[in-house]
């Protein structure tokens, strides 16, 4: 099958060289010329601008940061909608929120093009094993054209219905859950920092008792290491959870908790740690109290 993968960051670039094992024609869109050169090296070709990108995909992935760079890449100047054959599949897989999704399916169909409101999760782990997560809703035609990128990039898909924005509805709430349970993780690591207690012993006692969470297990190493390279970024959270209190105010939902949460990845991106991995929003409490971030060099 010929697939444009749009975005060759975190976790499309998983997904795109899971696509390369399983055997299809690849064409991936990466504006970095590090991520570009990576992909050659596992035997993909990849493209500088989607103006480059071949118009003869049967199926493209979009993995852009938000709804906005997700209508250039397919509308704006040298957008791939229009040049996509009837019938071809878009899989959008950026967290974009639910009416997004929906107008972005509108446009699309009038190009003769189908959607896939399909978001993901699963991490840079599951995108580099084949094993995302992906949260699905679309017609029926839009399953069946990507059922072979979708066998080759997830472990489950969920099918949540017939109309775009089902998936992105879904993946708003476990942005949601994932978000508080971040900032809650900063907010429990500075306080036992601040108590006295060792950072490797609170992760090893907590993460074997009612307290954990999956992002702890996943991002609680990460942080004692004191490996802050984005594999996602703070401010990914300040997006998401930003999506998700615009949709509650739509709504007129009071969402307290997430809230709070999302004011701790903004008090982490105005002190300059936006482009950091999420797993250090405990930096919010060391700016606020000069607690020392388990796995920071001493001077």
């Amino acid at each position: 099958m010929k697939v444009g993968v749009i975005g060759l960051g975190a976790m499309g670039f998983g997904a795109a060289v899971n696509l390369l094992k399983a055997g299809h024609d690849v064409v991936g869109v990466e504006p970095r010329e590090a991520g570009r050169e990576a992909f050659a090296k596992e035997g993909g070709k990849a493209v500088a601008s989607v103006s480059d990108l071949p118009g003869d995909r049967e199926a493209v992935i979009v993995f852009v940061v938000n709804a906005a760079q997700a209508e250039a890449v397919l509308f704006g100047e040298g957008g791939i909608a229009p040049r996509l054959a009837k019938g071809a599949v878009v899989l959008l897989c950026s967290t974009v929120a639910p009416g997004a999704a929906v107008a972005i399916a509108k446009r699309l169909g009038g190009h003769g093009v189908l959607m896939l409101d399909s978001p993901v999760s699963g991490g840079v782990k599951g995108a580099t094993e084949g094993s995302m997560t992906v949260m699905a809703s679309g017609p029926d035609a839009a399953f069946a054209a990507a059922r072979p990128v979708l066998d080759a990039i997830a472990r489950r898909v969920w099918e949540l219905g017939a109309e775009p924005g089902a998936g992105s509805t879904v993946k708003m709430v476990n942005q949601l859950l994932a978000g508080v349970h971040l900032a809650a993780m900063g907010e429990a690591f500075a306080l036992g920092v601040r108590a006295g207690a060792d950072p490797q012993v609170l992760y090893d006692v907590i993460s074997e008792s009612a307290g954990s969470s999956w992002m702890m297990k996943d991002r609680g190493p990460r942080l004692l290491a004191g490996d802050d390279a984005p594999r996602s970024a703070i401010n990914i959270f300040v997006k998401d959870l930003g999506i998700v209190l615009d949709q509650a105010r739509a709504l007129t939902f009071p969402l307290p908790l997430s809230a709070a949460a999302h004011q701790v990845f903004l008090g982490v991106a105005a002190g300059g740690g936006g482009d950091k991995d999420d797993a250090f929003a405990i930096r919010f409490w060391q700016k606020l109290a000069g607690i020392p971030v388990p796995g920071d060099k001493k001077d």
